[in-house]
């Protein structure tokens, strides 16, 4: 799986959501099945460019919206500069509370 699909998979996932859109809803005002989205906001599928220009306009959001990444980018620096102050245990103890969470996405 690429990074840029799973980011964008998960920055649609992130607007639709802030939007208050089901799968279900966004699914159906962009004519695609709810199980391809689910695809699509995971990152296994990767969306045609109609397809994105749907999505961005069900949104209510740019294109260039959909690829703005850098939200992302800094939970990421926020947990790694945590992480660098942790002691082992602690770093031990995140590693299995995150599995248990991303188990369940």
């Amino acid at each position: 799986m690429s990074s840029a699909k799973v980011l964008l998979g998960a920055r649609i996932k992130q607007i639709r959501r802030a939007k208050g859109l089901s799968q279900g809803e966004l699914s159906e005002r962009i004519e695609i099945t709810e199980n391809y989205l689910s695809r699509i906001e995971v990152g296994t599928s990767c969306p045609s460019l109609p397809t994105l220009e749907k999505v961005a306009a069900a949104l209510d959001v740019s294109l260039k919206d959909l690829f703005d990444f850098e939200p992302f980018r800094e939970e990421t620096r926020e947990v790694e500069t945590l992480l660098k102050s942790a002691g082992t245990e602690k770093k031990r103890l995140v590693l299995s509370i995150a599995k248990l969470i991303l188990r369940g996405e």
